[in-house]
């Protein structure tokens, strides 16, 4: 891992990593990656950051102390998605019965997607890690964080926000469809957990910085002009885990390079959308003298 991450930084590039361990090895994975990422002289993105597994619960300050501290010396953020479950396929070392399980799709039994996993143990007569096997290959949304936790490292200054959404899931989690419009309405208007400019931040000039995208994430003369324009007071996200897919409300418009895409719920047609690239080296070390602010120019 170490060359291909020193050939990132050489190229003047970011390391973004999914840690080998978000649950009892946390602690030691963020500090491998801090390591890999200082050896390759590379800005470090963890994706996501999260304590994951009822065991694990309460450990995000302990977490972000650790971030802290490494952005003291070396540019390092994190991102969270505004949800306390993850998504992935149907990983045996994820079954237990500690936390609830949700089948999202299964090849050899369909018919028992969108079923708890220790429902269909129940009805098959076996037991958990025995109904996950008969039903791989599979999908599932594991309900393993704590809301606390997340609250923690979705405020932080360090943290983007991220949907980690898969656009293939059959049935996918609803932050594929509800993260950003979850973040703004519910975790800004409602909780007060940041200021509205703080959450439109995190999910449009820290990412665009960190990942070295000029005159992306910003209003100003000259910039690209992706625009979102919403009504506060009616924004919702919609998508949850039973009906996943469905549109926030409150949307009024989209923009994208100057282009209108969308408006007052309906797509216009047009496809105004081009690969970004990065356009410019990422600095390694923090450019001020807080870690709050770290890569940001």
């Amino acid at each position: 891992m170490q060359p291909l991450v020193a050939a990132v930084g050489r190229a003047g590039g970011v390391y973004t990593t999914h840690l080998r361990d978000e649950f009892a090895g946390l602690f030691e994975a963020m500090d491998e990656a801090f390591a890999t990422a200082r050896h390759g002289r590379v800005p470090l993105v963890i994706s996501h950051l999260k304590c994951a597994g009822a065991g694990n619960w309460g450990g995000a300050p302990h977490a972000l102390e650790k971030l802290e501290r490494a952005a003291l010396h070396q540019c390092a953020h994190c991102d969270c998605y505004p949800y306390t479950a993850g998504s992935s396929t149907l990983d045996l070392g994820q079954v237990t019965d500690e936390i609830a399980i949700v089948i999202t799709w299964s090849e050899p039994h369909p018919e028992q997607a969108r079923r708890p996993l220790a429902a269909i143990a129940a009805d098959w007569g076996v037991s958990l890690l025995d109904a996950a096997r008969r039903l791989q290959p599979a999908g599932a949304v594991y309900h393993n964080m704590s809301e606390d936790d997340m609250r923690r490292v979705l405020a932080h200054p360090l943290s983007m926000v991220g949907s980690d959404g898969l656009p293939n899931d059959p049935h996918p989690h609803p932050r594929l469809w509800g993260a950003f419009p979850r973040v703004l309405a519910r975790y800004s208007r409602d909780l007060g957990l940041m200021p509205l400019a703080e959450a439109v931040r995190k999910m449009t000039g820290l990412s665009a910085a960190n990942f070295g995208l000029d005159d992306r994430g910003v209003i100003r003369t000259g910039a690209f002009a992706d625009l979102t324009l919403f009504d506060l007071a009616t924004l919702a996200d919609i998508a949850d885990y039973d009906t996943p897919i469905a549109p926030a409300r409150g949307i009024e418009m989209v923009m994208v390079n100057g282009v209108v895409g969308y408006r007052q719920g309906a797509a216009t047609g047009e496809r105004a959308g081009r690969m970004l690239r990065r356009t410019q080296s990422i600095p390694n070390s923090p450019t001020q003298g807080s870690a709050d602010l770290c890569c940001e120019r």
